[in-house]
This record gives C-alpha cells, sequence and structure tokens, in this order.
C-alpha cells in the first residue's frame, strides 16, 4: 500500500511539472503566458507592451462547452418511472447543480477532475459527493482505457512547506487522502518520494475506490488531454501578433514631418541676447511647435519639408483575426463566439455555424454521462440500495442548453402530436428550460383535471360536443345572421 501511494504521489508530480502539465496549463488559465519574443536589448516599454499583448482565449474555449453542459436529474432503467433516482437526494445534498460547472472546467481545462463518494458526518447510511482538483489528485488503473473504477486514488490535503515560528524555520509535512478498494488511509509525507506515516482511517464503505475521473478524451493508451494543452501554441501565436501590432501602433502608426537645410532657432538671454546654453555647454533650441493654425517657414531656400508615412495595421490586424478563426476551427468553437461578428447572420447560418459544438458537447454528455452512473451507482451501495448499486441502466438526463426559441420548439412538439401521434406528456421533457420539479406539477395538474387537455395552446373539452339540430328544409342551407337587436317598426 505505502508503494502504491508513492507512486501515485510521484504520478502527480510528473503531471505537474512536465513541460505541457497540470502547472503550464494552470498558467495560461490564468494568464500568465509566455512572454513574447524580443529583442534581448529590449527596453522597458517593450517589456510593457509585452505584458499587455496577452489576450487570453483560454477560459473562453474552455467555458464555451462547459455552459451547454448541465445535469438536470438521473433516471433508472425501469421505463415506467419517469421520476429521479433516490440517490438524486445525494447530488441535492451535496450541492452539485453549482459545483458541477466547476468540475466541467476542470475536466476542459487540465484533461480531467475527479468526484469522491463518501458517507455523511452524521449519518453513514447517507452519501455525498465531493468534487476534487486536478492539481491535487491522483489515480491508478490496472487498465486505464477499459477499466471503470481505479485501483486506488490520492489527494492532497496539504503540501509540505517550511514554517516559521518564534524565528525558527521548521519543516511541515504534507497530508493526503488515499483510498484503495477497501479502506480509506491518512498519508503523511515530506516530498513527492518520501513518505513518513501511513495511518488507517477505515472503510470507506464502498467495494470499488470511490473516486471517479471525468476526462474529455482518453486516448487507447490511457493519456487524458484537456482543451488547453494543444492550444497554447497557438495562443502564443495569437499573442506575438497583437505584441507586433502594439509596436507598429505605438512607434510607427502617426505620419512624421521633418524638415532639412533649415538652421534652429535657440533660446536666447534676456539680458546678453546670446543663446542660453545647457549643462554641456550647448545651445538650448526653441522647439518647433506644429499646429494645424501654424505655417513653417524657413528664410534658406536651401530648405526642404517632408513626410515620412505611416505603418499601416490592417495587416497586423488580419493576421489576428486569421489566428483566431484557427484557433476556433481547431477547437470546434463558433467563430462569432470568438470575435463577436453576428450581423447579417440568418438563423440557418447560425445553426449551422452551432453545428460542430453541438456535436462536441453532445460527445462529452456520453463521457461525463458514464462517470455520473458510476458515482450514482456508488451513493446507491453507500446507502444500502443494492438495486441502484446494480442499475447499469442508470441514465444522465441532461438539460437542453440550445438557443432554439420557445415558439418554434412549441410548433414543432405540437407537429409531432397531432400528425404523429405521440403523446403529448411524452412531449413535456423536451420543452427548453423545464425542471423535473415542473414536469411533476404538470403531471399533478393532469391529473387533477382528467377531462381538460392542452391542444394548440387553448384548453378545451375532450368529451364530444353535441351538434345542434338544424332547422326542418334547410338542411345543408346556410342559415342568415339574426339581428342582435330588435327592430321596432316605423310609425
Amino acid at each position: 500500500m505505502r508503494a502504491r501511494a508513492e507512486e501515485l504521489l510521484c504520478i502527480l508530480h510528473r503531471d505537474r511539472e512536465a513541460h505541457d502539465g497540470l502547472m503550464a496549463c494552470d498558467r495560461y488559465i490564468k494568464g500568465d503566458h509566455d512572454d513574447p519574443y524580443m529583442p534581448k536589448d529590449a527596453t522597458k516599454e517593450y517589456k510593457l507592451l509585452a505584458k499587455r499583448s496577452v489576450t487570453n482565449l483560454v477560459p473562453l474555449v474552455i467555458a464555451t462547452p462547459a455552459q451547454g453542459l448541465y445535469v438536470d436529474g438521473v433516471r433508472t432503467s425501469d421505463p415506467e418511472s419517469d421520476e429521479n433516482a433516490q440517490e438524486w437526494a445525494a447530488w441535492q445534498r451535496s450541492g452539485m447543480d453549482k459545483r458541477q460547472g466547476s468540475l466541467y472546467r476542470g475536466a476542459f481545462g487540465y484533461g480531467h477532475s475527479f468526484v469522491l463518494t463518501e458517507a455523511v458526518e452524521d449519518n453513514p447510511r447517507q452519501g455525498r459527493m465531493r468534487v476534487l482538483s486536478p492539481l491535487r489528485t491522483a489515480v491508478g488503473y490496472d487498465d486505464p482505457v477499459n477499466d471503470d473504477a481505479p485501483l486506488a486514488a490520492i489527494h492532497v490535503k496539504r503540501w509540505p512547506r517550511h514554517v516559521k515560528r518564534d524565528d525558527k524555520e521548521s519543516e511541515q509535512e504534507g497530508i493526503a487522502r488515499y483510498w484503495d478498494e477497501v479502506d480509506e488511509y491518512e498519508v503523511r509525507f515530506k516530498s513527492f518520494s518520501d513518505i513518513t506515516s501511513v495511518t488507517r482511517v477505515g472503510p470507506h464503505g464502498n467495494s470499488e475506490c470511490p473516486v471517479e475521473r471525468f476526462a474529455p478524451h482518453v486516448d487507447l493508451d490511457g493519456r487524458t488531454t484537456g482543451l488547453v494543452g494543444p492550444l497554447i501554441p497557438l495562443q502564443d501565436r495569437i499573442n506575438q501578433t497583437v505584441f507586433d501590432l502594439l509596436v507598429a501602433q505605438t512607434f510607427g502608426s502617426f505620419k512624421v514631418r521633418y524638415v532639412t537645410g533649415m538652421e534652429p532657432s535657440y533660446v536666447l538671454d534676456p539680458e546678453t541676447g546670446e543663446p542660453k546654453l545647457d549643462d554641456n555647454g550647448q545651445p538650448i533650441e526653441k522647439p518647433v511647435r506644429a499646429h494645424l493654425t501654424r505655417f513653417m517657414m524657413a528664410e534658406s531656400p536651401d530648405s526642404q519639408f517632408g513626410e515620412l508615412g505611416e505603418t499601416p495595421l490592417d495587416g497586423y490586424i488580419s493576421a489576428i483575426d486569421m489566428g483566431i478563426r484557427h484557433l476556433a476551427a481547431i477547437e470546434q468553437i463558433p467563430p462569432h463566439h470568438l470575435l463577436g461578428q453576428v450581423a447579417n447572420l440568418s438563423a440557418e447560418a447560425l445553426n449551422a455555424a452551432e453545428t460542430a459544438l453541438a456535436r462536441k458537447i453532445e460527445e462529452f454528455q456520453h463521457s461525463f454521462g458514464e462517470s455520473w452512473e458510476r458515482v450514482f451507482r456508488l451513493v446507491g451501495e453507500l446507502e444500502g440500495n443494492a438495486a441502484q448499486a446494480g442499475d447499469f441502466g442508470l441514465e444522465v438526463v441532461w438539460r437542453d442548453m440550445g438557443a432554439q426559441s420557445l415558439a418554434q420548439t412549441s410548433d414543432a412538439l405540437g407537429k409531432l402530436h397531432q400528425l404523429l401521434g405521440v403523446p403529448q406528456e411524452g412531449l413535456w421533457r423536451r420543452v427548453p428550460g423545464v425542471t423535473p420539479r415542473e414536469l411533476e406539477e404538470w403531471r399533478d395538474l393532469r391529473a387533477a383535471q382528467p377531462d381538460v387537455a392542452l391542444a394548440n395552446g387553448n384548453r378545451r373539452a375532450t368529451a364530444p360536443r353535441e351538434t345542434p339540430a338544424e332547422p326542418e328544409g334547410l338542411s345543408g342551407d346556410v342559415i342568415p345572421p339574426q339581428p342582435s337587436t330588435l327592430e321596432v317598426p316605423a310609425a
């Protein structure tokens, strides 16, 4: 056990400190990018422009797919049940409605993130979920591609550090939590390869390691890849282009006027009439003030006036747009999300641009959905619900985060009911933004009014109406309208 814990700590250290590892991704997420190329003898002005040239697109690349993922419920494999599974209470108890977004952003940013299933301290028969940081957590698999459950996992609660007390420095050990298939341990260590003690805490309550990995991409060698690592070279290229633009804008984006063959005017001493001298003994020249209301004149016929044109910036701007478009193509993000150009785009064009992103989000839903289903099975086992613990037909319900209008969706659902005969209640969950609680409320309202149905947005009675009898001798004829007031005969 000690050897496996030390191995996991070394894996965590390797993943953190690699050239394009977790800490490099963390720097770019926070906006701490590598400096663009500049001369070795660059001045403070160049360094300031390099600092301002950082155009951090990484958070937007992470947030775009993360905002399309939202778990609304979990259904059991029972086809007759349309309610959330019993263990959905653990989701609410853990506050996962607000924490799931951080979980997805961590997985996209670093390549993986983790969820721990554990018992509530006050009630061991109730489970809860805890999100673990990928910068502090590592898991080990026998087969990282095909195994659902890891053999063991470790999470660092506190890093080793030097503590200064009473003018004395002491070394404070790091503390980590370690889980295998049965028990939980407390691990104390001085470094990643120096474990000082291992203490058994007790059984964690599950039959397998209670930590689940959420990874957007896993290759056939078990390596996880996020969205930030492959993006770093392209982000550096965009920053370099922005830096070149700022340099050209600062030093060459304005016209330069010059004059040759004209002697300068000097500042004269009012007492002597002689030119004043500076600290180096040179005459002090009067500054030439160029203004729209002034004319520049020279007495010498050899004087010449000229102008140097400014550096055009259109090429730099086009290069920046090209880099952002390349980024959008690689990350399958609609370009208007990054460029902000949505003018003159029809609804069909916007839907076509969103297609690649929708497919990408659907892929993530498949991957993360399997991870959530294992988490709910672990909660069921922890709470003694054998049916849920062995239910491999669990299905996570994802909220529809698309941009379809309610009017278009309602029209489509109405046609499904009228033309294809799909029951109304079977279409309720396809209404954008509807929650499981609202669905239950709708069912209660339907049960309270069994003789009333919704059709085309109007409430009408389902019982057949009685057709009024037609007047005798007028079958098939049109009955003329009757006057609404009595006619008074003329006197």
